[in-house]
């Protein structure tokens, strides 16, 4: 379903909007799948997939904070957390509420029952990166439409 809600999004931003879909399917894929069982297909279908690998297992834990750690030091060596701290042409940013709204955020209000303490940080840094480019281009769309309704105004 996740696939489905993002053709339009994949349809305007074509090749720009592909590091998000690969992030998407990676999420379910290697996520949802290892800790599964999960509806990989769903709609199609309600069978679920998985290996059923708890996530709060040492082993887990460990693999996470490490993928984490290796994210944010590739973020930050290719400039990447600075750029979507920036506003940008397109609003592709605003993709971003996709994972922040459906998996990160639920994520860390279920905690305590499924977050592990040790992977709290990373939720919130992860929270906080999403949130803060989303608002910055939100704060962008909304300075163009007061523009607009602005001249729209004067011109009458």
């Amino acid at each position: 379903m996740a696939l489905i809600a993002f053709i339009p999004i994949f349809a305007v931003y074509h090749k720009k909007a592909t590091p998000y879909l690969i992030a998407l399917i990676q999420h379910s894929l290697v996520g949802d799948y290892v800790t599964g069982p999960t509806q990989l297909l769903w709609p199609i279908t309600t069978q679920s997939y998985g290996i059923g690998i708890d996530i709060v297992t040492q082993t887990n834990v460990t693999i996470e904070l490490l993928i984490f750690l290796a994210a944010t030091v590739i973020m930050v060596k290719t400039r990447d957390a600075a750029t979507l701290l920036q506003p940008h042409k397109s609003n592709l940013n605003l993709t971003l509420s996709i994972p922040t709204f459906t998996a990160l955020l639920p994520t860390f209000i279920s905690f305590p029952s499924y977050v592990p303490p040790l992977l709290i940080v990373p939720h919130l840094v992860y929270i906080f990166i999403f949130s803060a480019s989303i608002i910055i281009d939100l704060r962008k769309v909304l300075k163009k439409r007061a523009l607009r309704n602005s001249n729209k105004l004067t011109k009458s």
